[in-house]
């Protein structure tokens, strides 16, 4: 496979909140889990990132450890959730939580992107990087991933989870000879 996607350490947040493209600090404990990270992750040849610091962080680190070229992909960033933005989900108004569950790809009740939106980017993305040096590492968050998985495994995919500083393997678009 010639893309590994992974997800950001543990942000500073409490649990059950919305926070989508919110820009976070790190939990503590940070150096250490991008340490680990890094020396457990298979080869690669470039590392690309979300934007958003708390993958920025783990790909500067990454490409640092292993003295590999870095950048920055605006499209890997998370979704954005709009004003659900930063409340527990648990407080949401469970209308809008209805709407959203009912068109899942297409709804926007909290006025931020919809999925169809984060999937069409990341399919733009991952179009891009179908030449290029192989393998890739993208820093990234569990919506990207998911709408990866969704790409490979069908609309169900959707529903799953992946762990902080966790990785999954994926095949990239035509030409992938990885």
């Amino acid at each position: 496979m010639s893309l590994i996607l992974l997800r950001h350490t543990r942000p500073a947040v409490a649990e059950g909140i919305c926070y989508g493209r919110t820009d976070l600090a790190l939990a503590p404990g940070f150096a250490a889990e991008a340490a680990r990270i890094a020396a457990k992750l298979p080869p690669v040849a470039v590392v690309v990132t979300s934007p958003l610091g708390r993958c920025r962080r783990l790909a500067e680190a990454i490409a640092a450890a292993r003295g590999l070229p870095l950048a920055v992909e605006p499209r890997i960033t998370e979704m954005d959730f709009g004003a659900w933005e930063g409340r527990a989900w648990a407080a949401l108004p469970r209308a809008e939580l209805d709407v959203w569950a009912e068109d899942l790809l297409h709804a926007r009740p909290h006025g931020g992107e919809t999925v169809a939106e984060l999937a069409a980017r990341v399919a733009a993305a991952a179009a891009d990087w179908a030449v290029g040096p192989r393998p890739l590492l993208a820093v990234t968050h569990a919506g990207v991933i998911k709408a990866f998985r969704v790409r490979r495994d069908g609309a169900d995919a959707w529903h799953g989870t992946l762990g902080f500083g966790a990785w999954e393997r994926f095949a990239l678009p035509d030409g992938d000879t990885g």
